[in-house]
């Protein structure tokens, strides 16, 4: 069995061109699966039947888990069974029947315009004195918001990925696809003061070619970056965001700016119409949760 979890780790890589980050959680659940499965006396794939895998959701059930771990885990159990079975590596598909349970729809948090123009411009004033990692900060902030890039696809970005004379950044996201997306005069106006006054202040001679650099030399990471929005955040006196409710935030902002859902899914990356709609979703809900407050015979 370890040998198929190998080549089912290859198949989401080469062939399904997953994350990093989706692959490490899909291959975990299923050696989780396979080893509860092995610890009820299962020695073969094809013995993997409907009851072991209701038991093994069950037993990480009991764990507390959240609803949306617990829905992952029950994704990779199909589209391991799934590739098994196309593959021949077993007979039948046992997960077809297999239940996950319902993710609740969480609104996210969504800053009005103008807290997202407050929290860039404190991120600004805080990179006033010139300090490298505050302007790090800023243009961070600022590209964040003004492209809706996702963390991992900011912490990505190349210099040469920048385009400071069209306003454009060229990004890799989900599945290895790469795309271009504007930005706006502020986050040009920041990126411009890092790479002038910031980078080269902290670039060493192994920097590579990454945009945003560390506090030792070299690419800055995701975790960094939450933790710089958390923290400007709360100096801004705004709600608590993270990287993604910026997303939110620009993919919101956007639409009520006039914006059609074609041309934001092409800014954010999104593979389908259906996942920009949500942010159709955010706005509608939003608005009656406002009006049902507000209006005296709501």
């Amino acid at each position: 069995m370890t040998a198929a979890v190998a080549a089912f780790e290859e198949h989401l890589v080469v062939q399904r061109g997953l994350s990093a980050h989706t692959v490490r959680a899909y291959t975990g659940d299923v050696r989780s699966l396979l080893g509860r499965a092995v610890g009820t006396g299962v020695r073969e794939l094809d013995d993997v039947d409907i009851a072991v895998l209701r038991d093994w959701l069950a037993d990480l059930g009991a764990r507390d888990l959240a609803r949306t771990t617990m829905a992952r885990r029950g994704a990779a159990a199909r589209a391991f069974f799934a590739w098994t079975t196309s593959t021949g590596r077993t007979a039948q598909n046992p997960a077809l029947r297999l239940a996950s349970p319902r993710v609740p729809r969480h609104l996210p948090t969504v800053l009005a315009v103008d807290s997202a123009a407050h929290l860039m411009e404190t991120a600004r004033e805080s990179a006033a004195d010139g300090d490298p990692a505050r302007l790090r900060e800023w243009a961070a902030l600022e590209v964040l918001y003004a492209s809706g890039v996702r963390v991992a696809e900011l912490v990505g970005i190349d210099v040469d990925d920048v385009d400071l004379g069209e306003r454009t950044l060229r990004v890799v996201g989900k599945g290895d696809k790469e795309r271009v997306v504007p930005f706006g005069v502020p986050a040009g106006r920041a990126i411009r003061r890092w790479l002038d006054a910031g980078r080269p202040a902290l670039a060493v001679a192994d920097s590579g070619p990454a945009l945003l650099l560390g506090d030792r030399g070299h690419r800055w990471g995701q975790r960094q970056a939450r933790e710089t929005v958390h923290r400007l955040a709360a100096l801004a006196g705004v709600d608590d965001v993270t990287p993604h409710d910026l997303r939110h935030s620009a993919a919101t902002h956007l639409l009520q700016g006039g914006s059609d859902l074609r041309s934001v899914q092409e800014v954010l990356g999104h593979a389908t119409l259906s996942t920009t709609q949500r942010y159709t979703h955010v706005s509608a809900d939003r608005l009656r949760a406002s009006f049902e407050q507000a209006f005296p015979r709501a």
